[in-house]
């Protein structure tokens, strides 16, 4: 990395390069060799968070097109293709999403994928396989497996480190084993059981700095306060259905209402009937933003077609006056979705 802009040390053009919007990158690439060079180096990631240029994006993983994801860039309504997960399990579904220290980590699940052509299946309901996408570096990576296969489990970020929790083994039964990942480290470690186990899916969210793991069909929650302490239960009478954390808020999509959801009491914010016949969609949060992705529509009693859809849908819950809008669709995934999270970078 060498003369990047002349007269300029290669420092000081790599923070100028760094307020760059991350999608004109493939662009600049083409100025020159060593200008390749500092958009793929760790430098460049480095020199976004000094200069408060991160940007915060969504990555969306849906059942079609196979193991694809791509990336929401709000700022500027557009999608970034990224490179297909080089994952060996067709339609790798039922994993944990997250993000850390500006990588996408994609972990266990499996799938139930069926060959067309000979009826075989996959068989691997359950993997124990992690794997990251550097954004800057354009590629994805294997790290160390989990210490169980698991699939449908708890997954979020607690202080920069990845914690699964519950879920279902390759022999689909319901485990309590949780553990703990250190991506700077590469290594996974043991934690404390979940106090109890359902035989149904689970997922995780960190609210107030804890996180939470709920089981679906339950309405109790087991709490982490932090890492090295044991779990404990705890009863918040939370309503069942899509949720999404916005701005450390808990919000709930029941019964045709997006519902803001506390400890002691609920608040109504805005209906969402139009989501009724929508199945298999993802709520997610960004920003002051409740985000609605793709899924399908139907069938019913009136028409027994399955449309997948690309849409997505944007709430804003940041002012007084809730409202929503449609943003672009997704270039390429479309149908139900099995991955998204934020990704910072």
């Amino acid at each position: 990395m060498s003369g990047l802009i002349e007269g300029l040390p290669d420092a000081v053009a790599l923070r100028c390069i760094a307020r760059v919007p991350f999608y004109l990158y493939p662009k600049l690439e083409l100025v020159s060799h060593s200008w390749r060079a500092a958009i793929r180096s760790s430098e460049l990631f480095k020199a976004r968070q000094e200069v408060g240029s991160a940007e915060e994006v969504l990555c969306v993983c849906a059942y079609d097109p196979e193991n694809l994801w791509q990336m929401y860039d709000p700022l500027h309504d557009l999608w970034i293709t990224l490179p297909v997960l080089p994952s060996k399990v067709r339609h790798l579904a039922h994993f944990g999403v997250v993000s850390t220290g500006g990588k996408l980590f994609v972990l266990g699940g499996g799938s139930d994928d069926v060959d067309p052509l000979t009826g075989d299946q996959d068989g691997r309901f359950a993997t124990d396989e992690v794997w990251s996408y550097d954004p800057i570096m354009r590629r994805w990576a294997q790290r160390a497996s989990m210490i169980l296969p698991r699939a449908m489990f708890a997954c979020c970020v607690l202080k920069g480190k990845i914690i699964v929790a519950g879920g279902f083994t390759s022999c689909r039964e319901s485990i309590s084993q949780a553990e703990m990942y250190d991506p700077e480290k590469d290594v996974w470690t043991p934690m404390p059981d979940l106090h109890c186990i359902h035989n149904s899916s689970c997922s995780g969210f960190v609210i107030g700095g804890k996180v939470h793991v709920l089981h679906k069909g339950l309405s109790t929650v087991q709490v982490l306060d932090h890492i090295g302490s044991d779990w404990t239960v705890e009863d918040h009478g939370w309503l069942q259905g899509p949720m999404a954390v916005v701005q450390g808020a808990l919000y709930v999509m029941s019964h045709g209402l997006i519902v803001k959801q506390e400890k002691e009491a609920s608040k109504v914010v805005v209906s969402a009937s139009e989501f009724r016949r929508r199945i298999g969609f993802a709520m997610t949060g960004l920003r002051d933003e409740i985000y609605v992705i793709g899924g399908v529509i139907g069938p019913d009693r009136f028409n027994w077609d399955i449309k997948p859809m690309s849409d997505v849908d944007i709430l804003n819950v940041g002012g007084d006056r809730p409202t929503w809008r449609e943003a672009t669709q997704m270039t390429k995934c479309r149908g139900t979705i099995f991955g998204c999270t934020q990704l910072r970078i």
